[in-house]
């Protein structure tokens, strides 16, 4: 029994799809069946039940999920216990984060942290802000990065950066009724908007509360799951939508979008980690290195 087969049935177990989880673990589907199957073959024990295209865990699959994550737990703990003692900054740091700062803010960040930091092996996975925090919360993640509110009170939060967001809509798009100054009528638009459990989401809701009605008030013409496929329907004329600069700032200011007038509150970027963990030498120097990013030190 490996470690490595130990993460891959952990990660199998959690999500319940074997092609899910070796996505997750950066792995082929043929290398984690493969796994499983030794897993199963070496013990003889049955793990999972297959349920036509699905898989759910067999009895004793129950049995030894806890077992697993606790050896997994004080292998993590052991390594860092190991490089606390040589001072050295190595290993891996599994990193998952949501849309927004996977694809626009953390990659020129992790670049420099690799030049600073040679030594540690970097791995991101991509979700929503609720499944970043489910990552962190069962040990998939050594650390999350999240634009949205996290509800899990195990969870530390730390700031790296702020965000600022943006009403748009396409640039040949009438003319907004408004409330009042910088105050336009959101019942009024047709709205395209991300997946529930994402930031932006999040901020349209906090909206719509703001303005004393709810989500299911507003006319949702589509939902789609990608930051990129939002402004496209929106350059495209199919609505309105509210999203990060980060986004559509160069087609605001290229002229395919334009900007709406209103207050938005920004939002934090910020890192989450596991209470109950504690951090190795590779998560403290990369939470210190977007800190000094955020101070502009870095």
């Amino acid at each position: 029994m490996t470690l490595d087969q130990l993460r891959i049935f952990v990660a199998v177990a959690e999500r319940g799809h074997m092609t899910k989880a070796a996505e997750l673990l950066g792995i082929s589907q043929s290398a984690a069946s493969a796994a499983i199957r030794t897993l199963e073959e070496q013990h003889g024990v049955h793990l999972f039940n297959r349920v036509g295209r699905n898989i759910e865990l067999a009895q004793t699959g129950h049995r030894f999920l806890p077992e697993a994550k606790a050896v997994l737990e004080r292998a993590a703990a052991a390594r860092n216990v190991l490089e606390h003692v040589s001072q050295t900054v190595a290993g891996s740091l599994s990193i998952a984060a949501s849309l927004t700062i996977a694809s626009y803010w953390l990659p020129r960040r992790l670049a420099s942290f690799h030049e600073a930091h040679p030594a540690v092996r970097l791995s991101v996975t991509i979700g929503n802000t609720r499944q970043v925090e489910a990552s962190v919360l069962d040990g998939t993640a050594d650390l999350g990065l999240v634009e949205g509110r996290t509800e899990s009170d195990i969870l530390r939060r730390a700031k790296v950066d702020t965000d600022r967001l943006m009403l748009v809509v396409a640039s040949s798009h009438p003319k907004i009724v408004e409330i009042a100054p910088g105050r336009p009528d959101i019942t009024g638009l047709r709205w395209i908007i991300r997946e529930g459990g994402s930031g932006t989401r999040e901020v349209l809701e906090d909206l719509a509360r703001r303005e004393g009605i709810s989500l299911a008030d507003l006319r949702i013409f589509l939902v789609l799951p990608s930051n990129e496929a939002v402004r496209q329907a929106v350059e495209a004329g199919a609505g309105a939508t509210i999203i990060s600069e980060l986004v559509v700032g160069r087609a605001v200011a290229e002229g395919s979008l334009r900007a709406v007038p209103i207050e938005l509150p920004k939002r934090d970027f910020a890192m989450i980690t596991h209470r109950d963990r504690q951090a190795s030498l590779a998560q403290m120097a990369l939470k210190a290195h977007l800190a000094a990013e955020m101070n502009g030190s870095g």
